[in-house]
């Protein structure tokens, strides 16, 4: 994934009961948990984690 890409955010890292598409916003290489994403919803809200946590839209 880059900045710019569609994605989905699990609601194992969210918190809510479904899948938040949002837009990538950052692509970090995190030496202690590897790629790090981050996605801003269409809300403003900003969700961040683990490579693991996202899939592309």
């Amino acid at each position: 994934m880059k900045t710019g890409d569609k994605a989905i955010a699990d609601p194992k890292l969210t918190g809510l009961d479904v899948w938040v598409k949002g837009e990538v916003i950052d692509v970090e290489k995190n030496p202690f948990k590897g790629i790090v994403i981050a996605i801003k919803d269409e809300k403003g809200r900003i969700f961040f984690g683990e490579e693991k946590y996202f899939k592309v839209a």
